[in-house]
């Protein structure tokens, strides 16, 4: 039997085993996807760590849609975000101090945080090499591979104590932005043909400002640095139920290394479906610019956007993408930032015409989905509808979009990690599946 007929045909036979009816899930209360038939997430643990707020729970139980909130150890997104803005400063290690330690550093704090920080940037001369060994084209795969390389260099690697844990945490932290600039432009050599350039990472920047040095060198603005440091603020934390955090807590909680956690993270969040989201909206974004010739035109727009959700137009999916989300419902707070500062960076760029399009395609967009929608729950754009064009506004490839969002939520994966492996009464998580087959008897091979 030739090995391609095999493959096909072992593909055929798992189709029928692979067959669950939709309705056994009910008759045996199964939350799909760990969630609720209400659109809440299943309970699965405790957190000190971050809230995700989309509906408030009446005394009755009944849920009601709010505007989404999210809190990082108690603090509200919102208002750990303004007084950097006001103050015109960048903010994400002060985010990164708040996620590991509990509080809020005082400038004597953060300053030596900010030192440690930077002292570890640097890569060992061998990750450099093994960068540059790799020459692969998916950034994620190079960033997931160079984090288990870590464990070889670690002359500690399986302790898991606090001190531990969080010294390894500082150097993740620190080395993610230096790794994924070292991938993107060992990438843009080995596939784009260009010009080589390994910068070391400067001591006197932030790690949003350093990453572009490394990235661009001197190709960039004020504006440009504190829009990146503004979205690896709001994308370092989530909750403890995000897929990414949660693979990282479920093995955590059987002891493994920090590195073989992180990298199982790396692989959650690298799906479509998780943070690979916003080159899916940009993609779908510069589709539109095209296909609809009056950006100010609503009805060009909705007959459009119908087209798409009756699965004949774009990708034949159905779907808009960067609108609704599992938790938030009137809206979600990382998406008002984000719009409210695209704007702001849309006029530095000169694409403000984009600016309104996208705007107006969000407004047009929930409107539809909404009416069509059976369940009441209500939709609101996402994280991912504004990041990808404040990304390309940057002037970030779609290549390092994705590691971009692991390079902030490394934050919260480690600060999670710490608290799975050090509350009280931890124990390894091991759901249940039920299985719907019966008993069968063995048949000798002779006889089949």
């Amino acid at each position: 039997m030739k090995k391609e007929y095999l493959i096909y045909k072992l593909s055929d036979e798992v189709k029928n085993a692979c067959k669950i009816p939709l309705e056994s899930f009910q008759t045996y209360g199964v939350k799909r996807g760990l969630r609720n038939e209400n659109g809440s997430g299943v309970l699965v643990g405790l957190t000190n760590i971050g809230n995700v707020v989309g509906y408030e729970r009446g005394a009755d139980g009944v849920l009601t849609p709010t505007d989404g909130k999210l809190f990082y150890r108690g603090y509200e997104l919102n208002d750990l975000v303004e007084p950097l803005l006001q103050e015109r400063r960048f903010g994400f290690e002060e985010t990164a101090y708040l996620l590991l330690s509990g509080k809020l550093p005082d400038k004597e704090e953060l300053s030596a945080f900010q030192s440690l920080l930077n002292e570890n940037m640097p890569l060992d001369h061998r990750t450099i090499v093994h960068i540059i060994d790799l020459e692969g084209t998916d950034i994620m795969n190079i960033l997931a591979r160079c984090v288990l390389e870590m464990y070889t260099f670690d002359s500690n690697p399986d302790d898991i104590s606090r001190d531990n844990l969080m010294r390894q945490s500082i150097e993740l932290i620190a080395k993610f932005p230096t790794i994924i600039a070292y991938a993107y432009n060992i990438y843009r050599h080995s596939v784009q043909g260009r010009s080589l350039h390994i910068r070391h990472p400067n001591e006197n920047l932030s790690i949003a400002e350093n990453f572009l040095y490394m990235l661009k060198h001197d190709n960039y603005t004020e504006l440009d640095a504190r829009m990146l440091d503004l979205l690896l603020i709001i994308q370092a934390e989530h909750g403890g139920g995000n897929n990414s955090t949660f693979t990282v807590r479920v093995t955590s909680s059987t002891r493994t290394d920090t590195y073989s956690s992180i990298a199982a993270g790396i692989g959650s969040l690298k799906g479509p479906l998780h943070g690979g989201a916003n080159i899916k909206v940009i993609n779908m974004f510069h589709h539109l610019k095209q296909q609809i010739k009056d950006w100010g035109d609503t009805d060009e727009i909705d007959t459009y956007l119908t087209r798409m959700l009756n699965k004949e137009a774009y990708d034949q999916t159905g779907l808009i993408y960067g609108l609704g989300h599992a938790v938030y419902t009137l809206s979600d707070p990382r998406a008002v930032q984000l719009k409210k500062l695209a704007g702001e960076l849309a006029k530095e760029k000169g694409r403000e015409e984009e600016y309104q399009f996208l705007r107006r395609i969000e407004q047009e967009g929930i409107k539809l989905i909404s009416a069509r929608r059976k369940s009441k729950k209500p939709v609101c754009a996402n994280l991912d509808f504004y990041s990808g064009f404040i990304y390309e506004m940057v002037g970030l490839p779609q290549e390092i979009f994705t590691p971009i969002f692991a390079m902030a939520r490394i934050v919260g994966w480690t600060a999670h990690r710490i608290e799975e492996l050090h509350y009280e009464g931890r124990r390894i998580i091991r759901p249940a599946y039920m299985n719907l087959l019966e008993s069968k008897e063995y048949v000798p091979i002779s006889e089949r």
